[in-house]
């Protein structure tokens, strides 16, 4: 793993197409920028594995609420994940 210091407005750039930019700091937190080409997916891990245990058929409320923390935006990106279906009742 490449670790690296950046300040506000300072960029990183990955290959000729990405880039990343440090747009704000707040105590813990760190707001970034990220500019991509529209084909190649860009997602917080701790959303990926939320989709990753949905399509395992794990908790649909998990990826619900995923969806819902992604945003309008993010969640309109996320079309890889079908919608739960309930499961018959016994």
């Amino acid at each position: 793993m490449l670790v690296l210091s950046r300040k506000v407005g300072e960029r990183i750039l990955i290959g000729d197409q990405i880039s990343v930019t440090v747009v704000r700091i707040n105590g813990n937190a760190v707001r970034i920028g990220i500019n991509a080409p529209s084909e190649l997916p860009v997602i917080r891990d701790e959303l990926k594995e939320r989709m990753e245990a949905a399509e395992r058929g794990a908790d649909c409320e998990v990826a619900e609420s995923a969806e819902r923390a992604a945003g309008e935006k993010e969640a309109a990106e996320i079309d890889s994940v079908e919608p739960c279906q309930e499961s018959p009742s016994a």
